[in-house]
């Protein structure tokens, strides 16, 4: 997710009713993540990757296509290591501040 301001758990309640803002908001983790959209090209690499590993024929059902990307997705998170960062945590949060990226977040969906 990008970092509008609207992105907040907050603007779930300006929404929804109160009820239903709490329910999506105990499904949300936020991260922080760099403005600028390094997150972004880690997500598009996954994707192509996932395109062309698992998606590179036809798959008949929905049904189908869910079990061979949880299949897919459960080998790849098996077998990869991440993202090989250039920076340590701390050179990371040093960076981040120097260019008024602390604090930005995005947000992940947990759950089906």
């Amino acid at each position: 997710m990008d970092n509008l301001n609207t992105h907040t758990i907050g603007s779930l309640y300006e929404a929804f009713d109160p009820a239903e803002a709490r329910r999506l908001a105990e499904r949300l983790e936020i991260h922080s993540t760099p403005k600028h959209g390094s997150w972004l090209n880690i997500t598009e690499t996954e994707l192509s990757v996932l395109a062309m590993q698992c998606l590179d024929r036809r798959i008949p059902t929905q049904q189908d296509l869910e079990r061979e990307v949880e299949a897919w997705e459960d080998e790849r998170n098996k077998t990869t290591k991440g993202v090989d960062g250039q920076f340590t945590t701390d050179d990371t949060r040093v960076k981040l501040r120097r260019h008024g990226w602390e604090g930005r977040v995005f947000i992940v969906v947990r759950g089906r």
